[in-house]
């Protein structure tokens, strides 16, 4: 065994990880529920979601040219609040949340995987799960590179829906629109901030990554804005296609624009959520995989995990126990109460890394890559208030 990873990942790989981690099954379904709030202007609800969520993205972006290592997180947090306790309890709880993350995604893609081909759910989820991790221990350059594949055809999906509802005639509220309610865009935006969680994961890939101060800001950036266009675009033509009152109502809105505005069932459009699962639950054990990794280094205790296969380059013991843990978690936890736990927990973690930032900035102004002090402070404020109404709603 060999205590360091492999530099195989370019710019346009690592892009396309953040934008596959972000652009997941979520969208699918979150859809109509943001068209409920903000109506019509759905699309504005994503945009401003998508600067809710700028200001802790570029906070991670000048954190991951400070110290570009596998746990990003756990090292941010040692360093800005000086306190390796905290360090390792936000480490852990990255762990747990992508490894929470994953079963949720994995059970749900499993579920779309039995609706469509009749096999046993369980069996899925073993078969699934097992493949996946397979292709995490194999290379990091592997998993990337089939990521990339599953993140196409996951926008080719999305794509063809910006198409079909470019093409149909405006619905009754597209036609006559409502004013603007700038309270139910701004509750929309709430809702859509949590499509826009992923961004966090390409730091913990530093180790891996070639020119890593260069690469990490560029990616976490340009995966956001990416993102951001993607789900406004979407939101526009179920907007324009669809009622909103049966787009507030559909399990499947996507499905649901496709139908009115093409016919025909959208049924590849289950397909297409089956290998966003995939691609979701690939990410999640490629990431928490590295923070443990990375944690090994920095605790004694967990140091049988910063160990790298020597051919593969991968932490093979780190991967095996994660690819266990979400399939078992995908076996016996439900769905809602995995995904609630995730977006609490990362919150959190957004909360602690901006304040980290903020007190490094003072004690260490300079940075390869630097934003301003109003930034992490803003990304501080802005985390906090989305923890608080995600704690509200679990209690």
């Amino acid at each position: 065994m060999v205590e360091a990873l492999n530099r195989r990942i370019g710019p346009g790989l690592l892009t396309a990880y953040g934008v596959g981690v972000m652009v997941g099954a979520g969208i699918y379904v979150l859809i109509g529920t943001i068209a409920g709030q903000a109506g019509i202007w759905a699309p504005l609800s994503f945009l401003l979601a998508g600067m809710i969520a700028a200001p802790t993205a570029l906070s991670y972006a000048e954190f991951s040219t400070r110290l570009p290592e596998a746990a990003g997180e756990a090292a941010y947090v040692g360093q800005g609040l000086n306190s390796q306790s905290l360090s390792l309890l936000v480490g852990l709880a990255v762990v747990a949340a992508g490894t929470v993350s994953a079963g949720a995604v994995l059970r749900g893609g499993a579920a779309y995987l039995t609706h469509a081909t009749g096999f046993d759910s369980q069996f899925a989820i073993v078969a699934l799960g097992l493949g996946l991790t397979l292709v995490a221990i194999f290379g990091v350059l592997e998993s990337l590179a089939l990521a990339a594949v599953l993140t196409v055809i996951e926008v080719a999906g999305l794509a063809l829906v910006i198409w079909a509802g470019a093409q149909a005639p405006g619905s009754v509220d597209w036609a006559q629109p409502a004013d603007l309610v700038w309270s139910g865009v701004a509750l929309g935006a709430v809702l859509a901030f949590f499509a826009f969680i992923g961004f966090e994961d390409i730091v913990n890939l530093a180790e891996e990554v070639d020119n890593p101060i260069r690469t990490l800001p560029r990616a976490i950036l340009l995966s956001l804005a990416i993102t951001s266009v993607i789900y406004a675009l979407v939101a526009w033509a179920a907007v324009r296609t669809v009622p909103l009152a049966q787009l507030g109502a559909s399990e499947s809105p996507l499905a649901l624009v496709w139908q009115t505005a093409r016919g025909g069932g959208g049924t590849f459009l289950s397909a297409i959520a089956v290998f966003a699962a995939l691609n979701g639950v690939l990410a999640q054990i490629v990431m928490a995989s590295r923070v443990l990794f990375g944690l090994g280094r920095r605790n004694r205790g967990l140091s049988m995990f910063h160990h790298a296969h020597p051919r593969f380059g991968t932490p093979v013991l780190a991967t095996a126990l994660l690819g266990a843990a979400v399939i078992i978690g995908a076996l016996t936890v439900p769905v809602a109460q995995l995904a609630e736990v995730t977006s609490t927990i990362l919150l959190s973690v957004f909360v602690l890394v901006n304040l980290a930032l903020i007190l490094q900035k003072r004690r260490l102004p300079d940075a390869p890559f630097r934003v301003h002090m109003a930034v992490p402070v803003i990304g501080f404020v802005l985390a906090l208030a989305a923890l608080l109404m995600s704690l509200r709603s679990l209690i």
